[in-house]
């Protein structure tokens, strides 16, 4: 749907009734059919839902927090070049006989900020001189500005992505340096990531898998059966991911190798399922059913969050250092 995304997730992360367990603590699979579920419904809003529960997961991970009631949170991370985002933490000082303790601040802008004028808080990377921190932020404060616009594309639209602002913006960090990237949960959350990427397949597969209520040609059942073997080996890898991380809850090095692995694998899903639809059904679906023809706009647009041909590379060293690892005896 393309109507009011952002107010309808932000119904759903608020209304008490969102129950997704949090990774790696035996419920995976869980929480992988809830996030794909969500992105079967609607693309838009399933990743607006997705990003609050990874806010809600790293803020365990790192602080053993909760996310409040009431509130709407966000994951801005990317870090283009320009513009940064700097964090500064002010001097402690006294005013009036009290000693008040220095304060972390925020100034400059954030791009790629999905629900910039909708959320109320916000997990946000900033540089700290040479370094990378995670900072838990208020958007609801006098210093945090959202500004929606410079979205030429009718993919995604609805998550109302634009630039946040900050002047001097009060700021918790949370982590420690780099922390965000180095722990466990970073991995696991791009699996989830891959989880909404395998539900928006089978929303895009859905005009197909039903074709055959009223055609069943045989191109059009080659292309239903295509279709569905490769959303059951989406499905198998999502399964095989969630058992390794509850297994070994604590393990980045196979965190990362499996989140490679799945979100490779789920992207090929997603493109050749949008490919097979489209040559089985032709330029009707796109053209005349707006639910359909978005939901193929959001897909194509969801999976670019993957780092393509580079991800391939990491995972071949990360393959290969596993190798070597077996052969050295460091892992039995």
């Amino acid at each position: 749907m393309i109507c009011a995304a952002t107010d309808l997730a932000h119904r759903i992360v608020t209304d008490g009734d969102l129950d997704v367990p949090l990774p790696a603590r035996g419920e995976t699979i869980r929480r992988f059919r809830a996030l794909e579920e969500f992105c079967h419904r609607d693309i838009a809003v399933g990743r607006l839902v997705e990003a609050h529960l990874d806010a809600d997961a790293i803020l365990v991970e790192l602080t053993g927090e909760r996310v409040g009631p009431d509130e709407f949170w966000g994951v801005w991370a990317a870090e283009p070049p320009e513009p940064q985002l700097i964090a500064h933490q002010t001097s402690g000082h006294k005013a009036n006989g009290q000693s008040h303790d220095s304060r972390w601040e925020l100034t400059g802008a954030k791009p790629w900020c999905s629900g910039v004028v909708a959320c109320t808080h916000a997990l946000v990377t900033a540089r700290e001189g040479d370094l990378r921190r995670l900072f838990a932020v208020d958007l609801r404060q006098p210093g945090v500005r959202g500004e929606r616009g410079g979205w030429a594309a009718t993919g995604m639209r609805a998550t109302e992505t634009g630039i946040a602002r900050f002047d001097r913006a009060t700021a918790r960090p949370v982590g420690e340096p780099g922390e965000y990237l180095t722990r466990p949960g970073f991995w696991h959350g791009g699996i989830g990531v891959a989880a909404c990427w395998l539900g928006g397949a089978r929303k895009v597969a859905g005009p197909l898998l039903t074709a055959t209520d009223k055609h069943d040609d045989d191109l059009t059942l080659m292309h239903v059966g295509a279709v569905d073997a490769l959303l059951a080996g989406g499905e198998a890898m999502l399964e095989h991911a969630a058992a390794q991380i509850d297994a070994a809850p604590h393990d980045t090095d196979l965190a990362a190798r499996l989140a490679h692995q799945v979100r490779w694998s789920i992207e090929q899903v997603a493109t050749a399922t949008i490919d097979r639809v489209n040559r089985a059904l032709g330029p009707g679906p796109l053209v005349h059913e707006r639910e359909h023809a978005q939901a193929v706009a959001d897909l194509a647009v969801y999976i670019r969050q993957s780092h393509a041909d580079r991800d391939l590379v990491a995972l071949g060293r990360l393959a290969s250092a596993a190798r070597a690892a077996v052969r050295d005896g460091v892992v039995t």
